[in-house]
């Protein structure tokens, strides 16, 4: 039996790894990064993918640099590694260690939105289709050739970055199941991606959170969705949070990021194209509400413009 080596950390990769975990492909030892300190107190927290393997006694390694990945993984001699939003970049020396090489999963259909953000960038560009790509890793970023690619619609639905996160997982996770076997048995000839078709997603920043309401309302409303949780989006002066909203293409005579209720007394925002209709909000340093709770505290925000 070939010895698989899995590398992950946040919670993208937990259907991937518990698939595994309950298959004949059950991973010798899981690889994810340090714990870190988390919120105010700084608390010291495991990974999401630390907590899992451990839960199913699995050795778990938290290499702090490339060098201690190197030797660790050249201690454990796999037949194949698994990866899976594991955030570090790979050296050569661990990519040419297995034999039947190392596959990484990426929340994207390749060579489209290559990087650090594939599915918010799907979500904010407005995109009808997403989807999973398994690829055979090389030196570059997500740029190795393709075993497999799995599509996922997105016309019809309104997803946040995790609510897209968690689904693409679970079609990753039965995808890679479903070529292992071929993999294995060099049933599977790879696939040059198409460089001319290459798009790249970029680091997102806190500063991307600031929304401008000179974008169509439809515009905003995608970001407000991909920001979900983080960045977050965010107008104002003390800053007011968006949470949740849909756009309009209603026309309404009001100034740009001017805030108004609607003839049904809903909650709203004038962007350059069409009106954001605020479903749920939050002030700095106040409780998530929705707009109705919202407004019986801030009435004086109708009227005010959002820049």
């Amino acid at each position: 039996m070939t010895k698989i080596i899995f590398l992950g950390t946040p919670e993208f990769a937990l259907p991937i790894l518990e698939k595994l975990i309950n298959s004949e492909y059950k991973p010798a030892a899981v690889f994810c990064a340090p714990d870190k300190p988390v919120g105010r107190q700084q608390t010291l927290t495991p990974p999401p993918v630390k907590v899992l393997a451990q839960k199913y006694g699995l050795l778990v390694y938290q290499p702090a640099n490339k060098k201690e990945l190197t030797e660790q993984i050249a201690e454990l001699k796999p037949g194949l590694i698994l990866s899976a939003a594991y955030g570090i970049i790979v050296p050569q020396e661990v990519l040419d260690a297995p034999k039947f090489s190392c596959l990484n999963i990426h929340p994207s259909l390749l060579p489209k939105y290559r990087g650090a953000s594939p599915i918010q960038t799907a979500i904010l560009n407005g995109d009808t289709e997403s989807g999973t790509t398994i690829f055979k890793m090389d030196a570059k970023m997500d740029t190795g050739t393709i075993i497999a690619k799995e599509t996922f619609p997105l016309s019809s639905q309104k997803l946040t970055t995790p609510e897209l996160s968690k689904k693409l997982a679970e079609l990753s996770a039965g995808l890679l199941l479903n070529i292992l076997p071929d993999w294995l048995a060099g049933k599977i000839k790879p696939e040059v991606q198409n460089e001319a078709l290459a798009s790249y997603s970029r680091i997102i920043a806190k500063e991307d959170g600031q929304i401008n309401w000179q974008k169509t309302a439809k515009e905003i409303e995608q970001q407000i969705r991909a920001f979900f949780p983080w960045p977050g989006s965010f107008s104002g002066q003390p800053k007011i949070k968006i949470l949740e909203a849909e756009a309009s293409e209603k026309k309404y005579n009001k100034q740009i990021g001017e805030v108004f209720l609607t003839e049904t007394n809903a909650l709203a925002i004038q962007a350059g194209s069409g009106a954001l209709i605020v479903k749920k909000l939050q002030a700095e340093g106040g409780k998530a509400l929705l707009a109705e709770d919202f407004l019986r505290g801030h009435a004086n925000i109708i009227g005010q413009i959002l820049k």
